[in-house]
């Protein structure tokens, strides 16, 4: 089965083909400085033409579905809608905060992913790697940084332990990390500090041979708090 997913809940996403025989067949990631409207056609046809196969060859499409930049989910989600509609070929939603957490399997302390919500706030959610793969400890919030540590630190799962914290989240409140968490607060490489495509592509496989498949019609972004626009529009 080959799946084709987008990450797109950032600025830097990307574009992942995997196989479940032959494993990751390609992966590219863009930095996007305005939208992902831009580059997102150009790269998934890139990437098509590199792996040598056709658009009809693709078993499953896979999205990163949220939290994350309101515009950059939501096209990435109708651009897979698309070929889903144009191939009559499934889609599987794959969370992004977990999909995040996979850049580091078999990581012995629990990994706290942080995305920016904007507003002063971050997206965020806590995951510890078992046999099976990684399971929630902290489910995916949108709050202050402050807020979201002072709830980990409820967590008698999470009492006492050190955490590795990735994401931007981190890039713009490391300091609040640290000052609160101390020698317990654990921080990545900088090139694992981003969503990977290719971590998508590998959950929505799973999803896939499981059968786990969204309906392309209501499929909507996990965006967890209103847009700007709506709360104008509400306002």
């Amino acid at each position: 089965m080959k799946i084709l997913a987008v990450e797109t809940a950032t600025l830097l996403g990307g574009v992942a083909i995997l196989d479940d025989e032959r494993g990751l067949i390609a992966e590219v990631k863009m930095n996007v400085k305005t939208t992902h409207s831009e580059r997102l056609m150009t790269e998934i046809a890139h990437v098509i033409e590199k792996a040598l196969i056709q658009i009809q060859d693709i078993d499953a499409f896979a999205v990163s579905i949220g939290p994350g930049s309101f515009t950059g989910l939501r096209i990435g989600l109708s651009t897979i809608k698309g070929f889903s509609l144009a191939t009559g070929r499934p889609i599987v939603a794959v969370p992004t905060l977990e999909a995040f957490a996979w850049n580091f399997p078999f990581c012995r302390y629990p990994v706290c992913t942080l995305l920016d919500a904007r507003k002063q706030e971050v997206y965020a959610a806590v995951f510890r790697w078992e046999p099976q793969g990684f399971r929630r400890l902290v489910s995916e919030v949108s709050a202050t940084a402050e807020l979201v540590l002072e709830h980990m630190e409820r967590q008698s799962a999470l009492r006492g332990e050190r955490i590795l914290f990735a994401g931007e989240g981190v890039l713009l409140y490391r300091e609040v990390i640290r000052e609160r968490m101390g020698g317990r607060a654990l921080f990545p490489p900088s090139d694992k500090m981003i969503p990977a495509p290719a971590n998508v592509a590998y959950l929505g496989l799973q999803k896939a041979l499981r059968g786990e498949f969204s309906e392309p019609i209501s499929l909507v972004p996990f965006y967890l708090r209103k847009s700007e626009a709506e709360i104008k529009k509400n306002g």
